[in-house]
């Protein structure tokens, strides 16, 4: 079987790399204390290299990227422990854009002209796509989410509410009255943010058509996709430590040369190339199954997951003290796995969703 990548996924990568690599530790500093916890420009020259329009089907004006082409991007954007909510703010508004149809939305997304964030998280409901706190009363919408990614700079909110127990998507404009945005900072510095809905006007045209059975499968593609950024961070967190063990001097030589964490760092490079073997594994599973992606994107979620965090957390043990600091990559890294961890379900989670598919 031939493992090398396409002239394409090369060209993808490569503009991933020369897009991220600048990227130091002050300069993310910057972008994070900026209003949003991100830089616009910064978005719309992603968007203009066609990382967003990647995750969007040809007949949808995008440029039809397959589930192995997105996690190649992923695992570029963690290998360099890019700021860039490109998973969060761009494929998911994107997927589920197309698959409503909303042609007009989409070319916005898709340009970077817009930038949209998914508000479906709700209080004491763990990771359940089912609005119930949400709600739809006549023509508007009442209640609460949180944990809405990118809140501060959205232009519009992809809302999952429950109308009459069936669980819909309303595209509603940051600006629409009655919609107030409380912001937070994450773990790995971004802003989210919640949203309180007080009779918040539905109007024509907001709704989007899209049924309970097109939402898992998105879901499922974010989840295999937070595990491609996880393995790209392990990575960066293993070559980082390792460069850093053959310069750091105990006793007069270099701490890289002492068995016990010689071993410690093979440990750590068995979990990497294991985990990215089952991203890959799960990458090229036939996307139009719907059953055996979310199957395997939850498997490989899980065992990712968990592999990157013992890397991540011997990573920082290994640096001593500094590591969990803002002023070494480590401590990004690390934070950044442990929101990619949670998102659209924990270890436990995504285990559990396995077996039951299994």
């Amino acid at each position: 079987m031939n493992f090398d990548l396409s002239e394409e996924q090369e060209l993808f990568t490569s503009t991933v790399d020369r897009f991220t690599s600048q990227i130091d530790v002050e300069t993310r500093h910057k972008i994070r204390g900026l209003d949003g916890g991100y830089d616009p420009s910064r978005w719309s020259e992603l968007a203009e290299l066609g990382l967003v329009a990647l995750a969007a089907d040809e007949d949808s004006g995008g440029m039809g990227g397959s589930p192995l082409d997105l996690a190649l991007v992923g695992e570029a954007l963690g290998r360099n422990i890019a700021p860039d909510p490109w998973l969060e703010n761009g494929v998911v508004p994107a997927r589920i854009l197309a698959a409503a149809g909303a042609e007009d939305m989409l070319e916005s997304v898709l340009s970077g002209e817009k930038f949209v964030s998914f508000a479906w998280a709700e209080r004491n409901q763990r990771y359940s796509l089912q609005a119930k706190q949400t709600k739809v009363s006549g023509r508007a919408i009442n209640g609460q989410k949180t944990f809405v990614l990118g809140a501060g700079l959205a232009d519009a909110f992809l809302v999952t509410a429950d109308d009459d127990g069936a669980t819909k998507i309303y595209l509603i404009p940051a600006d629409r009255a009655g919609l107030d945005v409380r912001q937070y900072r994450l773990a790995d510095g971004s802003i989210a943010g919640e949203l309180q809905f007080n009779n918040v006007a539905i109007e024509d045209g907001d709704q989007l058509e899209v049924s309970s059975d097109d939402l898992p499968p998105i879901i499922a593609i974010a989840r295999l996709l937070a595990a491609a950024e996880m393995v790209g961070l392990g990575q960066r967190l293993l070559d980082d430590t390792l460069a850093y063990v053959k310069e750091r001097e105990q006793f007069g030589t270099a701490i890289g040369s002492f068995q016990a964490l010689q071993h410690r760092l093979v440990d750590c490079y068995s979990k990497i190339e294991q985990a990215r073997s089952m991203l890959y594994r799960a990458a090229m599973v036939d996307p139009s199954d719907g059953a055996a992606l979310r199957r395997s994107s939850a498997g490989a979620k899980a065992y990712i997951g968990e592999a990157v965090d013992h890397v991540a957390r011997e990573a920082v043990q290994l640096h001593g003290g500094m590591g969990i600091t803002d002023e070494l990559t480590i401590g990004h890294a690390m934070k950044r796995v442990l929101l990619l961890n949670r998102l659209f379900g924990d270890t436990s989670t995504s285990l559990t969703e396995f077996a039951q598919a299994a």
